[in-house]
């Protein structure tokens, strides 16, 4: 038993959370009461992903064919001839983990399929930065133990993981000043609650970090600036600053805000010590992208074509994709919960997905699964939020159902050509 196993009562079990890319592991779980209950956090992410599971029930659902319970054989052979029909197929959601990813990949290749996941847009707001001018990035323990200023870029990440501010040790006797930037116009964070210093700017977030990289740099930028000019000092006076920013909250065209962060932070890098924290990559999709990148030395939207793989950014968004209708079928994966559900399209679909789907995705042309979800009723592991770090999932019961790996890899089986 580990020290931080023992200190749980009898009935409690340590647990990394899965249903945010922070993958906090300092949770445990309670059963006694028939119910799953969190304890150590107050988490309303943790606490409503664990509400969508009944840990006195096996999963009812069945695997599907245009409404119709079947055996899982049946469907995955119902899958392969889906998939040997496609000329194009898209490969959506991927909310799934390692294991997952490990078994997506050769299926891609087999079927020449474009991976995109859930929140694709905002994953690319930061790779397509890093792909053009590179990073320096950090970890929530480096934050914590070193940072001394972290300047959140345009919004409060608490409102969204509600553990940030206590990883980064704010509110637990930390050192580091908590400063938020963001637009006049937004409402304010309250700093008696969360000890945040707001550093307002007028105009948008283009604007801003594209004067405060200029402040930094020491350029002349005029009356304009305001407080940026301030907010640059303590930047270059601080002996280790972090900026950190939530990915799916930058608006279209994100990746010029990226570039500007990563110049600040490069600039500081000089003199003093600075990096970036990226905040994002939820429901697999950081996951995803690093095994991925990993197999293919490429990240995701990417396709196995006949001429090679083809990597494109903005030609393989999947909203793009189908509404151009330039794909003609669709594998759907939603392991971890409720969402993101499967896109209502006119195309034949194949969703591999939490039981609750099973009411969802009734109807023709639809193949569904339900899987087991990674941290709940399968082991697995995810790569959190930083980047560097892989966490591993401990199920929580064994629900009796086939994690997304052991489906894909016999749907790969079961495909014209296969060997056996």
């Amino acid at each position: 038993m580990t020290a931080l196993e023992s200190s749980f009562g009898p009935a409690e079990v340590p647990w990394t959370c899965p249903f945010c890319p922070l993958l906090c592991d300092r949770f445990s779980v309670d059963a006694e009461a028939g119910a799953w209950a969190l304890t150590g956090s107050d988490c309303d992410r943790a606490r409503s992903g664990l509400a969508r599971f009944d840990p006195a029930a096996a999963p009812a659902a069945r695997p599907q064919i245009d409404g119709v319970a079947c055996d899982l054989e049946a469907a995955i052979a119902a899958a392969a001839r889906l998939l040997a029909a496609s000329r194009q197929p898209l490969f959506g959601g991927l909310g799934t983990d390692v294991a997952g990813a490990r078994a997506l990949y050769p299926l891609a290749c087999r079927t020449g399929a474009i991976c995109d996941p859930a929140g694709g847009a905002a994953l690319f707001h930061g790779l397509r930065a890093l792909q053009d001018r590179g990073a320096f990035t950090t970890t929530l323990a480096e934050v914590r133990t070193r940072a001394d200023l972290i300047v959140c870029v345009g919004s409060l990440p608490s409102a969204r993981y509600p553990e940030f501010l206590r990883r980064c040790g704010i509110g637990q006797g930390g050192a580091a000043q908590f400063v938020l930037l963001q637009p006049t116009a937004a409402t304010p964070a309250d700093p008696a609650v969360a000890g945040v210093e707001v550093v307002p700017f007028a105009g948008d977030l283009f604007d801003a970090t594209a004067m405060l990289a200029a402040c930094v740099a020491g350029r002349a930028v005029g009356d304009a600036a305001g407080a940026l000019e301030a907010l640059a000092a303590r930047l270059h006076a601080a002996r280790y600053a972090v900026l950190a920013y939530e990915t799916s909250q930058l608006p279209a065209q994100g990746a010029l805000i990226v570039e500007a962060i990563n110049r600040i932070v490069s600039t500081l890098n000089l003199r003093t010590r600075a990096a970036s924290l990226p905040l994002g990559g939820g429901d697999g999709a950081s996951t995803l992208n690093a095994v991925f990148t990993w197999l293919s030395g490429l990240p995701l939207r990417t396709r196995a074509a006949p001429i090679g793989l083809e990597h494109e950014p903005l030609r393989f968004d999947a909203d793009r994709l189908l509404a151009d209708r330039a794909v003609d079928a669709l594998l759907w994966i939603a392991s971890f919960g409720t969402e993101p559900a499967p896109p209502t399209v006119d195309l034949p679909r194949l969703v591999l997905g939490h039981p609750i789907f099973a009411a969802a995705v009734q109807g023709s042309a639809t193949i569904f699964i339900p899987v087991s979800t990674p941290g709940i009723g399968s082991a697995g592991h995810l790569f959190r939020t930083d980047g560097s770090v892989l966490m591993p999932l401990r199920a929580l019961r064994d629900d009796g159902l086939p994690t997304v790996a052991d489906v894909l890899r016999r749907l790969t089986q079961a495909l014209p050509g296969a060997a056996a």
